[in-house]
């Protein structure tokens, strides 16, 4: 068969070669990340540290603090990639992202009370900070930030079903519990000491450099899981791409299926967020751009999307290493910086669709 009377398979191979490819430049861009730091390491030390024929300093460094950073990068990455671009189809809203249900305002609040209230601020510690450092526990943060995303969570789409659960619903509802989750964070911040006040607004950095093994088990057990569903019902995103009638015309419960959806794509956030801080534009950038370049077929834009974040926060993290000038900046902050020119791309592109 020629060219011109196969066109879709055409397609569908230039699809796979991209996937195949991004996946290639992700995998080279890991290994390169593992020689970039700001702790003066050569090449040759680096290859030692990894051998595990190095310094003893040099080889926790390696295996320490960078595999485990690059394998954050990859997981949340994928994870915030592949939740915003669930979002924007169940919500048909091309904006949406994993924060658009208030996740990360309540992850936010969840760790202030966390360190604030209860390891680095007025009921314990004081102005103390070796007394912060002794009683804080990262994992009790991060458990409570996870607490309140779920439940914010939780809270918004059980408030949708008993409404009703269009896409608006979600969206107006999300940013109304949004607010007071901000406006309860402002509140404890303003009684919040010196040192429990500064700890606070630290963690709040999207920081790679705060991840583990454990960690990162953990947010790659919930995001594969995510992921895996999502692709399972790829056919289902298809269908909902032509409205909500037409997907219940194939079949599709397309109440329950936003529901979950949207349920499992902000626990994958929660999740991410809860370890890492706030790591924004990474599930609104990759959708878009893997959806034009590839098109709506969910079945090539998740994997493509996963890649997409794995890349782009890798990207972001090299650079936040290699500007810091001897510390790493926060990968938020980078992410944000490339975000929102994007944004506003966006808002002001008449193309667009919604």
């Amino acid at each position: 068969m020629s060219p011109k009377r196969d066109p879709f398979n055409q397609r569908r191979r230039k699809i796979r070669l991209l996937i195949i490819l991004m996946a290639v430049f992700t995998v080279l861009l890991s290994v390169f990340c593992l020689f970039v730091g700001s702790s003066h390491m050569t090449f040759s030390d680096c290859i030692h540290a990894l051998l595990r024929t190095g310094s003893a300093s040099e080889v926790r460094i390696i295996w320490n603090i960078r595999i485990p950073r690059i394998l954050a990068a990859l997981i949340a990455g994928a994870g915030l990639s592949v939740s915003g671009l669930i979002m924007q189809t169940t919500l048909n809203n091309a904006l949406a992202s994993p924060s658009v249900l208030g996740v990360s305002n309540a992850a936010v609040f969840g760790a202030n009370l966390s360190i604030i209230a209860f390891a680095g601020g007025f009921l314990s510690t004081g102005n103390n900070l070796s007394n912060y450092m002794t009683g804080s526990s990262p994992y009790a943060v991060s458990g409570m930030a996870f607490l309140f995303s779920a439940a914010s969570v939780l809270l918004i789409l059980g408030l949708c079903r008993v409404r009703s659960f269009s896409p608006n619903v979600v969206v107006l509802a999300g940013i109304a519990i949004g607010a007071v989750w901000t406006a309860a964070t402002t509140i404890l911040q303003f009684y919040a000491t010196d040192v429990g006040l500064s700890a606070a607004v630290i963690w709040s950095f999207g920081d790679l450099g705060r991840a583990t093994y454990r960690t990162d088990l953990i947010m790659l057990t919930v995001t594969a899981i995510g992921i895996i569903c999502f692709s399972l019902g790829a056919w289902k995103y298809n269908a909902l791409l032509s409205g909500d009638e037409t997907a219940k015309s194939l079949g599709v419960h397309v109440d329950r299926l936003r529901f979950f959806s949207l349920l499992l794509a902000s626990l994958i956030t929660a999740v991410c967020v809860s370890f890492l801080g706030i790591i924004g534009f990474v599930g609104m950038i990759c959708p878009h751009v893997m959806k034009k370049i590839i098109g709506q077929d969910h079945r090539s834009t998740i994997p493509a999307s996963c890649l997409a974040g794995c890349l782009l926060l890798l990207l972001a993290d090299t650079l936040a290493r290699s500007i810091g000038r001897g510390s790493a900046l926060p990968v938020g902050a980078v992410t944000s910086l490339l975000g929102a020119p994007f944004f506003i791309a966006i808002i002001f592109s008449g193309r667009e669709k919604h």
